[in-house]
Order: C-alpha cells, then structure tokens, then sequence
C-alpha cells in the first residue's frame, strides 16, 4: 500500500500523541478533520494501523524477565503446536521461522524458576521435540516505528 506525506505526518502524530483527538491532528496538519478520519479510516482498513489501544509493560505486571524460545516441532505439526502456544498466557508472541527451529516465541515470565515451569509446560506440549532458550539481558532498542514511517516518508516526498 502507497503511504504518502500525508499519511506519514498522520502515523508520526498517532505514534508520538496517541492521546489526541482527530480535531487536534487535523489542526496540527492544517487539513480538514474529515480528511484526517479518512486517512486514518483507510490505513485501518489497509492494514498499515493494527491497533489502537495501550502499549502494555510485562515488567510493570511482574513479570520482568524476558526470553526467547526456539521450538522444534515434528513435522506435520506445526499448526498443532501453534495452536497449542496460544494457550500459554507467558508467550507473547510467536512466529514460524526460518533457521535453527521451526517457532520462535516471545516469553515473559515472573523469575528463572518459572520461566523453567513455562519451558517445561512447552517441552510436553505433543508435536514439540526441543527448545533452545536464549534470556534477554537488557533492551537496547525499544519496540518501535517511527524511524520507520520517517524513511517510508522521505522517500514519498514527505519532511
């Protein structure tokens, strides 16, 4: 989908002041309110905006220790798994990959024991042969976008 200057002046304010209302954006911008609706309605429906509501912190709900964790699936067992992961409230986030493993999930848990009790829990999952788990010890860049909507903007012509 073709993201214009308008576009990336409307992702940079929604990243940098989720809070504000469309009338303040569009004043901000110097368009229309309904233009701003528009555009924001059409990069929904695109997919580019896929959510809206908070940013949550694992470590602010106590469970600050984060780990990544390859699982090998027998074949033909993938989905299985996948679907069996989702059950799992400490997995955050999972993907099928490439590489040494066929998911690599996001875990959060409360300490090292009860990472170990969330690894074992996967460990007996049917269809999960191994995992590899790898802690991380420190965020060195946060999640984020904007420097991203920044470069898809100034190759559209956008400042």
């Amino acid at each position: 989908m073709a993201v214009d200057a308008l576009d990336t002046r409307i992702l940079r304010l929604l990243i940098e002041q989720p809070r504000t209302s469309v009338r303040e954006y569009a004043r901000i911008l110097g368009v229309a309110r309904g233009t701003v609706q528009a555009r924001i309605d059409r990069l929904e429906r695109d997919g580019v905006i896929t959510s809206t509501g908070p940013v949550l912190s694992p470590a602010a709900l106590g469970h600050p220790v984060l780990a990544f964790v390859h699982v090998e699936v027998t074949q033909g067992r993938l989905d299985e798994v996948g679907d069996a992961l989702a059950g799992v409230p400490e997995i955050v986030e999972a993907f099928s990959i490439t590489g040494g493993g066929d998911l690599l999930t996001r875990v959060v848990a409360r300490d090292a024991g009860h990472l170990e009790d969330v690894i074992q829990r996967l460990i007996r999952l049917p269809g999960v042969v191994r995992t590899r788990t790898e802690i991380a010890l420190r965020e060195r860049v946060p999640h984020r976008l904007l420097p991203l909507v920044e470069a898809i903007g100034q190759r559209s012509g956008a400042v």
